[in-house]
């Protein structure tokens, strides 16, 4: 029995609801996350039905979805054209004379057929249809909902609300349980009158039962926008929680100890002198930034972003380099073997010049090679450590970690995240307490001002706003794939004139079961990731067949890490001039020569994984283009994300875009933590509602700690590590 919230009161004879379940039911509820009774009250419909009223047949149209009450004139189960129930009743409130209507039940169960006795009153709701062919005995309706009643049985005073709900739990099951919940809670206030009052916002006791029983004359448009105040209110407190737990773990960062890494800074100056470029005045700008945290005694965490081809590796090698100038070590850690490798060749051969031991490690390396490189890690000897998740396995250790740098944050689950800055604190001398790294997150996709603002308020934000002079435009094509010979001509042409050239093979989607299992999942997932090998294993074959003078690769996420590294490091050289990829190239390659992108059903891909591929051609001297060949029709999702793929290159616009069709779900990586940062609130169209929570969270902060406490405990319940991770 979880431990009483502060938050919810229940009336003193009330047992717990969660005591009347049967084990069988709360297994059932516990896998859509209702384990107790202030899950059931939060547990908030998506829709309603109006089953306040009954209409009457001849005043409906053929697609309502309507309630009507009705007698039953006769039944029969038929077995042509398949096996069926068919039930005729008639309007009870109609004429003698009026049309019947005729209810058809594909699967039922034996028992059912006493409950169409003739002369059996029904009350029946459902989608009503034109008769089918053949059909004499008026209109019809496939599988309705129906009870049997009496002459006198009334309606109900309140519109009936539609939940979540998963496999084994029916709508009649989850109204009662939380039904019950309503009837032994109240939900007591935590956010200060005058705020509520200052916002126009009702009690959160009368919003949250307004929602659950709305009253007949309630506008239904407005509870199924959520525009409706009692829904706003919802909103506004998920807002309030959100903010006030970002403010609470910022001061709890700042209150916590790191290195101050104040060191002479003889590596970096020395670094910067080898460039044979010099930083624009973005990386100028965003260096300053970064080393004025690193100088503080706590845990800088800190988002540097910027576009595809910024530079935003030349910035955390200057803050790596900061902390090993201050006498500790500095870690990159990457989401794909690829990146991983990409960031080792570039750093290590700019800093192993300065004489400073890089170690590497990933999965794919040797017993021996994982066992050296743990070693030097360890005893301190490797000052800049580059892998992938190997990294944070409970066998690494730091000897004296100063900085974690994490790139495509938004790739990584919370918990890698996290693992990565618990397991690297560092003890601290005597007495004093230990010491947390310094963090820096990067990301190639731009976080829109709204989101940074709402889900960043905890981070410091770093932005590369400019690229590199000598960058020149990609001009991106749109063609339909029937026209598929003229792309591979054109790509005959690329590499008769010596360039190389990505095909990027489609994403392989498939419906999802049910069954929301894990397992199931699992499952589904690689039979995604196999039937995508394929399409590339054939795609590779094809252009091969069709291009026997030129010399064709193949990489994808299936492929053994040193088999990988030997397609990319020959396409590298040159040696390899057409590669056949899935997205495993989406970041981290850097090809210069590379100057023509083919990506094959891009329809199926994001905005922002749609710009990061783009981004792997155009990063040398010669004119680049993206082909995106798209199969039509197109949804009007796909049409507007091509139509600002073709139209823009800029990244912040792109990512603006991207959050507007898709959410935040993208850039925050929630995905990988399993849990939705947000179930109600809308960063587009809520933005009032975020800046009244953020206004009424300094306020609550300064004078309403036990308000704050009991508000996060209703609304997070131990969440908080998503939003700060």
């Amino acid at each position: 029995m979880p431990a009483r919230n502060p938050a919810v009161s229940r009336t003193p004879a009330a047992r717990s609801t969660v005591a009347a379940w049967s084990d069988a039911l709360a297994g059932r509820l516990a896998r859509i996350g209702l384990h107790d009774e202030r899950d059931c009250v939060l547990h908030l419909p998506l829709r309603y039905e109006d089953e306040t009223r009954v209409v009457a047949l001849a005043d409906a149209r053929d697609g309502d979805t309507v309630q009507i009450e009705a007698i039953v004139r006769d039944h029969a189960v038929q077995y042509r054209p398949r096996r069926q129930l068919v039930v005729h009743v008639d309007d009870a409130n109609a004429d003698e004379g009026d049309s019947g209507l005729t209810l058809r039940f594909i699967h039922f169960y034996g028992s059912q057929l006493k409950h169409f006795e003739v002369g059996t009153r029904l009350r029946i709701r459902g989608e009503l249809r034109g008769g089918g062919f053949g059909q004499v005995f008026g209109r019809e309706m496939i599988h309705p909902r129906y009870g049997v009643i009496g002459d006198d049985t009334p309606l109900p005073d309140r519109l009936t609300p539609v939940y979540p709900s998963g496999v084994g739990i029916g709508q009649i099951v989850l109204r009662q349980a939380i039904a019950k919940a309503l009837a032994r809670v109240e939900m007591d206030e935590t956010v200060p009158r005058r705020w509520l009052m200052r916002h126009r916002l009702p009690a959160i006791d009368e919003a949250i039962r307004l929602i659950h029983n709305p009253p007949p004359d309630a506008s239904l448009e407005s509870l199924a926008a959520r525009s409706h105040p009692a829904w706003q209110r919802i909103k506004f407190d998920e807002l309030l929680a959100q903010q006030l737990s970002l403010a609470k773990a910022h001061a709890a960062r700042l209150a916590r100890t790191a290195p101050a890494l104040r060191g002479e800074g003889t590596l970096v100056t020395r670094f910067l002198q080898q460039l044979p470029f010099a930083l624009t005045t973005a990386q100028r700008r965003v260096v300053g930034e970064i080393e004025s945290d690193l100088a503080q005694p706590h845990p800088m965490q800190r988002l540097l972003q910027g576009d595809v081809g910024s530079g935003k590796t030349v910035v955390a090698a200057i803050a790596a380099l900061r902390a090993i100038d201050a006498g500790y070590q500095a870690v990159l850690m990457a989401p794909t073997e690829i990146l991983a490798e990409q960031h080792f060749r570039k750093l290590a051969e700019w800093i192993e010049a300065l004489d400073v031991p890089v170690a590497w490690l990933t999965g794919s390396l040797k017993k021996k090679q994982k066992a050296a490189a743990r070693d030097a890690i360890e005893s301190g000897i490797a000052r800049l450590a580059i892998g992938t998740h190997a990294l944070i396995q409970e066998d690494v250790h730091f000897a004296r970690l100063g900085l974690a740098i994490i790139d495509e944050q938004h790739r990584f689950g919370v918990g890698q995240r996290l693992a990565l800055r618990f397991k690297a604190r560092v003890t601290g001398d005597g007495a004093a307490p230990p010491r947390e790294p310094h963090q820096l997150m990067m990301s190639a996709t731009p976080i829109p001002r709204t989101l940074a603002m709402t889900y960043f308020a905890d981070l410091e934000v770093s932005t590369i706003d400019m690229l590199p002079p000598g960058r020149r435009p990609i001009v991106t094509r749109l063609i339909e794939a029937s026209r598929r010979d003229d792309v591979v001509a054109r790509i005959r042409h690329a590499l008769g004139e010596g360039r190389q050239v990505y095909w990027v093979c489609p994403l392989v989607e498939e419906a999802e079961p049910a069954d929301p299992s894990v397992p199931v999942r699992r499952a589904t997932a690689s039979r995604n990731e196999t039937l995508q090998l394929q399409n590339a294993i054939d795609t590779c074959d094809a252009l091969a067949l069709a291009l026997p003078e030129f010399q064709v690769g193949l990489v994808h996420g299936r492929l053994p890490g040193a088999d990988k590294a030997d397609v990319m490091r020959a396409f590298g050289d040159g040696s390899v001039q057409l590669l056949v990829a899935t997205t495993v190239i989406e970041v981290g390659v850097d090809v210069p020569n590379a100057s023509l992108m083919v990506i094959e059903h891009a329809e199926r891909f994001g905005l922002a994984q749609l710009h990061q591929l783009r981004g792997r051609v155009g990063r040398g001297t010669a004119e680049s283009a993206c082909i995106l060949l798209f199969q039509p029709p197109l949804s009007l999702t796909a049409k507007e994300r091509l139509k600002t793929m073709r139209e823009t290159q800029d990244g912040f616009e792109i990512a603006r875009k991207d959050l507007a069709l898709r959410g935040p779900g993208e850039f925050l990586g929630h995905r990988q933590s399993g849990e939705a940062l947000l179930r109600f609130a809308d960063l587009q169209s809520d933005q009032p509602l975020v800046d009244a929570a953020r206004e009424t969270a300094v306020a609550m902060l300064a004078d309403d700690p036990d308000g704050v406490d009991r508000h996060l405990q209703r609304w997070l319940r131990g969440g908080e590590d998503l939003l700060k991770a």
